[in-house]
């Protein structure tokens, strides 16, 4: 018999996100399934450092203050709240939630997921943290054995939703359209208002419908196709093209491997289906890779920095002479930092009413293995030039000591080296066995047919942003820029004309890294992978923008001759 469709909520897209989303998701509509999605690569550095003050730490402590507000009220609506907010402690959470439950006088059934954690293996020297992206198996089996609350370590984010799916509709491990189908409503859903309308590039003429979007949800059905929208009255929207922007969000090429299923994103089609509803259709699956991606985070040394506010007039030679003073008394100072990057930032205007608009800003990284070389080195360095450098010498803060900043790597291994465990809310404890097809390597996907240019015609010098939209993100030391456009005219403009070359030249900084280009034309896009731009990953906090989140915005800055009939 075929089974409704499961609706999916979700209710937190980073640690941090809007505390009493759990409450709205739950009050503000029907739900069988509710997740939050509380991990990311700054997230287990993070709780890596908690857990080496707390060795019973290690999870996000956010979840459990949302639960003594939300508990009961899921358990009296019959809502599974699966998550991730167990971070590097997944065994310490539950039992916490359980004596939430207890307190609360809540009959709430817990099961986690565990076994990603790998730093013990000995495998990784020198990491901080070890973890295997797991897939949904665990949490499946969680649910099937009747729990109401899972929470789980380092799952892939599309996992919180697959895992649900499974178990709702017995799907088996083969089934990959149906698994892929329900990877890309995960995608969708895993950043919460990211599908709503924030961080949306084409939001201009709509702000008073972001103040406060709502969070999303998808209603997944047994084929896999999912519809994705939002509680009536809540903020924000969803249309095509904030389903768009978050499905090219930290994703690259056509294919989208995770462990439970590859997803072949150049399948997807998006159909608008009334207000506030985008039907998502056509997915195909293919098998996942036989070896799980593992994310390492290490301390990599100590960072400091200092910045400079350049006013008035002289721009260029204030920055020269602060410059030479800093990097003078750098050069001599026991211990001399290691790396020194300076970075100018012209924020000034010429004839400016105020002086905020009038300054610049000059801006000193320095990084070293050894905290003083960061530390008093720096701080002695700049005050010492308060009456002796440029004229109208000030900072934006005095200098402190260093702070530690940490390095992601990834790294794979075989999946029978991994175990994913279950445990029940019984105590019981369920091996989930790797999937049991063949291991093979997939033909390499043939680049798409494309659509003839557009023919000649009158242009004008125009911001790329006027006629496409664009998000762009982190993976490790990478960033991706994915762009889109609306019409088949504009698609076909588009692909013709953003080629890597052209990207470098806009984009000056990927002028000497590799890029790649990975057209997706069912949704009228390209997404590009930049190697090595975000240096060795957010952590690091190697460049100005870590995590790349404003890279997409820039490059929609940037000035093209545009043909008229697209404006």
């Amino acid at each position: 018999m075929s089974r409704p469709p499961l609706r999916i909520g979700n209710a937190s897209g980073f640690y941090g996100d809007r505390f009493d989303a759990m409450k709205e998701m739950l009050t503000g509509g029907e739900l069988d399934v509710l997740t939050g999605d509380y991990l990311a690569e700054l997230t287990m550095l993070i709780l890596g450092r908690d857990r080496m003050k707390h060795a019973d730490r290690g999870y996000a402590r956010t979840f459990l203050r949302q639960l003594e507000d939300c508990l009961g009220l899921a358990v009296e609506r019959g809502v599974r709240i699966v998550s991730n907010a167990g971070g590097l402690n997944p065994a310490g959470l539950a039992s916490e939630i359980r004596e939430l439950a207890a307190r609360l006088g809540v009959g709430a059934r817990v099961a986690h997921v565990e076994g990603d954690d790998l730093l013990g293996t000995g495998r990784f020297p020198g990491a901080l943290t070890a973890n295997a992206y797991l897939g949904g198996a665990g949490i499946a089996a969680c649910l099937d054995a009747g729990a109401d609350i899972v929470v789980t370590g380092r799952v892939t984010d599309a996992a919180l939703v697959t895992g649900p799916a499974a178990w709702h509709f017995g799907w088996a491990e083969d089934d990959h359209d149906r698994l892929a189908g329900a990877v890309v409503a995960g995608h969708v859903l895993e950043c919460g208002t990211q599908a709503t309308g924030g961080n949306y590039s084409r939001f201009a003429g709509r702000a008073a419908q972001l103040v406060r979007p709502g969070f999303p949800l998808a209603e997944l059905h047994e084929d896999g196709s999912a519809v994705i929208t939002k509680h009536p009255g809540t903020g924000g929207f969803v249309e095509p093209g904030t389903v768009t922007e978050q499905l090219l969000y930290e994703t690259g090429g056509a294919r989208y491997a995770g462990p439970d299923v590859t997803a072949r994103l150049d399948t997807v089609r998006l159909e608008p289906e009334g207000p506030d509803r985008v039907r998502i259709h056509g997915v195909r699956g293919e098998a996942p890779p036989p070896t799980l991606k593992v994310g390492l985070n290490r301390l990599g040394g100590f960072r400091n920095e200092v910045v400079f506010v350049l006013t008035g007039l002289d721009i260029e030679a204030k920055a020269d002479l602060v410059r030479r003073q800093m990097d003078d008394a750098l050069r001599t100072a026991k211990p001399a930092p290691a790396h020194v990057r300076w970075e100018l930032s012209r924020t000034d205007r010429p004839d400016a009413d105020t002086e905020e608009t009038a300054s610049a800003l000059l801006r000193l990284v320095v990084r070293d293995q050894n905290e003083d070389a960061v530390g008093r080195a720096l701080s002695g360095a700049a005050v010492e030039l308060a009456l002796a450098s440029y004229p109208g010498f000030h900072v934006t803060a005095p200098p402190g000591k260093g702070s530690p900043y940490g390095v992601f790597e990834a790294a794979y291994v075989e999946r029978s080296e991994v175990p994913h465990v279950a445990v029940l809310p019984d105590g019981e404890r369920r091996a989930i066995p790797a999937p049991s097809g063949p291991a093979r390597a997939l033909a390499p996907v043939a680049e798409p047919p494309l659509p003839p240019p557009l023919p000649p015609g009158p242009t004008r010098r125009a911001p790329l942003g006027l006629i496409a939209g664009a998000r762009s993100g982190d993976k490790g030391g990478d960033a991706n820029v994915g762009v889109w456009v609306e019409s088949d005219a504009a698609w076909r403009w588009l692909v013709h004309t953003l080629t890597v070359e052209r990207f470098r030249e806009l984009l000056p900084e990927a002028t000497t890294l590799p890029v790649t280009r990975h057209p997706l034309p069912a949704l009228r896009a390209l997404n590009f992978t930049v190697e090595g731009l975000l240096g060795e990953g957010v952590a690091s906090r190697h460049r100005f923008d870590p995590q790349a989140k404003g890279l997409a915005e820039w490059l929609r800055s940037r000035h093209l001759d545009i043909p008229e009939a697209l404006l």
